[in-house]
Formats: C-alpha cells, sequence, structure tokens
C-alpha cells in the first residue's frame, strides 16, 4: 500500500510543480534579470528582489518580513553569495509559513460526526467548484456526504452545485430559488444527522454584501445549524480566486470582519502568475491557507503543503 502512496505523492506533487508554473516562471525571469553580473547580494538586489516579490503579490506587509529575514541572514553569514539567495529565500519563506497557523494534515476532525463546513466567498471565486471538488474526495474517502444549496439567490448556483452533487454521487438539499439559506442549512443538517452522513458542505451566498448584512445573513446560517448540532460550523471555509491577486486579500477582509473564518482555499494558481497570493493571505490573515486548487481534475483541489508549495513555486526547471 506505501507504494501506492508514494506514486500519488509524486503525482500530486507533479500537479502541484505544473500549476505553479506560470508564478515560477515570472518570478525566475526577474530574478536572473536582477542578479544578472552580481556575485554578492547587496542593498540593490535586496531592493530588486523586494520589487519582485510585492509584484508576485506576496503583499508589502509579508515582502518586508521576508526581506528583514533575509538581511538578518547576510548579517550572521557575513557574505552571502547571488547564486545561494534562491536557496536561502526558500528557506526563508519556508520558515515564515511554518510561523504561521497551519491546518490539520487531515480533512476533517473525525470526532466531529457530522462535520459540518460553511464555505463562503464572492460570486466567481470557484466556490461551488470547490464544494464539488472536496464532496467528491470525501466520497472517495468512503465518507458519507450531504451537500446544502444555501445559495438560494442564484438559480445558477443551486444548478450548479446539483451537477456537482450528481458528478461526485453525492446527496444535496435544496429548496425553491429565493428560500431563506437558513432554512436550507437547517434541513441539510437536520438531514445529515438522521442519515448519519460523515461531512456536510454548506453552501452559501456569495453576493458582495455590505459588512452589515453579510454578518446577519452568516450568523442566522450559523445559529439556525446549532438548533440541531450545537458545535457547528466546524469548519468556515472561505474560497478566494488566487488569480485575483491583491482583491484576494480585500475579500478576504471582507469575509474575516464578518464571520470567523477558519481555513482557507485559495483556487485558480494553475492560470496565474500570481501564485505569491498564497503566502501572503498565510502570513497576513493567520488563518490556516488548507486547501489549494492548481487544475481543473478532481484531485487538483489540494491540501496545503508549505513546504511542498515553496519547493514548487521556487524549482529550478
Amino acid at each position: 500500500m506505501s507504494w501506492f502512496k508514494n506514486i500519488f505523492k509524486k503525482e500530486e506533487k507533479e500537479t502541484l510543480d505544473k500549476g505553479l508554473e506560470k508564478s515560477n516562471q515570472g518570478f525566475f525571469e526577474k530574478m536572473t534579470k536582477a542578479v544578472v553580473g552580481k556575485s554578492k547580494v547587496d542593498d540593490e538586489v535586496l531592493d530588486d528582489l523586494e520589487e519582485i516579490l510585492i509584484a508576485s503579490d506576496v503583499g508589502a506587509s509579508t515582502t518586508i518580513k521576508i526581506i528583514q529575514r533575509i538581511e538578518e541572514r547576510i548579517a550572521r553569514d557575513k557574505y552571502v553569495n547571488t547564486s545561494e539567495l534562491d536557496r536561502i529565500l526558500r528557506e526563508e519563506i519556508s520558515g515564515l509559513l511554518l510561523e504561521n497557523p497551519q491546518a490539520n494534515t487531515g480533512n476533517i476532525d473525525t470526532s466531529k460526526k457530522p462535520y459540518v463546513i460553511m464555505v463562503v466567498g464572492v460570486n466567481g471565486v470557484g466556490k461551488t467548484t470547490t464544494i464539488g471538488k472536496l464532496a467528491h474526495q470525501f466520497k472517495a474517502d468512503g465518507k458519507k456526504v450531504i451537500l446544502g444549496a444555501g445559495d438560494t439567490f442564484r438559480a445558477a448556483a443551486v444548478d450548479q452545485l446539483t451537477i456537482w452533487s450528481e458528478r461526485a454521487g453525492v446527496t444535496i438539499v435544496k429548496q425553491e430559488m429565493g428560500s431563506d439559506p437558513a432554512s436550507v442549512a437547517f434541513d441539510t443538517v437536520q438531514s445529515a444527522v438522521a442519515q448519519n452522513a460523515d461531512v456536510v458542505i454548506i453552501d452559501t451566498a456569495g453576493r458582495l454584501h455590505n459588512k452589515i448584512n453579510l454578518m446577519n445573513e452568516l450568523s442566522k446560517i450559523k445559529r439556525v445549524m446549532q438548533k440541531v448540532i450545537p458545535d457547528a460550523p466546524h469548519e468556515i471555509l472561505l474560497v478566494l480566486d488566487g488569480s485575483t491577486g491583491q482583491n484576494a486579500f480585500e475579500q478576504a477582509k471582507q469575509f474575516t470582519a464578518a464571520t470567523e473564518v477558519n481555513a482557507l482555499a485559495v483556487t485558480k494558481l494553475d492560470g496565474t502568475a500570481k501564485g505569491g497570493v498564497v503566502i501572503g493571505i498565510s502570513d497576513q490573515f493567520q488563518i490556516p491557507v488548507k486547501y489549494i486548487g492548481v487544475g481543473e481534475k478532481m484531485q487538483d483541489l489540494q491540501l496545503f503543503n508549505g513546504t511542498e508549495f515553496v519547493d514548487s513555486f521556487f524549482k529550478k526547471r
């Protein structure tokens, strides 16, 4: 069985490498220009590196932290060659990510049954697709999954989630368009308890609310679920589109202010050179990045591993 696991891990890493190819290429092209003709990492190289990290959507605050760590390293080592810079950069960013809160290595806490995940995020970030892929992965792992179509404001959202439920072979609970999302959530968790389900995934409306409306709506959904399962939801998963770069930071700010997000999924990283956004979001919000989307296939939603992510991001190809 271990050989099968090793093959799976190898394929997963290859998918991650491929998914971060655009980010990797963009970064190394700029890095190569920054150090050409230089042997020592000096202030000019560090200034260029700062610009490159910000352009890769790592974010200004996280970039400053990374540069400070490298400056400390240079002071400690007395002399750093430019050929060593990518290794040092990789080590310092890995170190920074490991200092941030980490997601559980497993997908869910199996002591909670059913384990309830409430998924939040604006329209268009890949929320429904993420739910579908998660449902597929949980089902493949032998778990009984029930989906709740709580985005009742868009007929397309319910239809799309229904298609994913059929594709993944899992049950969906839905009501008529325009129904109260909290009512759908209540029916879903009640159904999950009755059917002895392992995992419940509730979709929520992705409209750009003002903060008060968003807060009220998400709070109501939580309160109603807690009538059936007192500690639900166990996970509030915010889905962000990695290809939007700094806009993803803004969305994270809005949603973390409106509800107690405790896990993040960053999608669409395969189609963008903005992969650095994962490093910045993990650092700035101190919320574990749990999943990353690096491709179209069901298995291309991966559990985030900071060390492997940095390795793929900085891989010499």
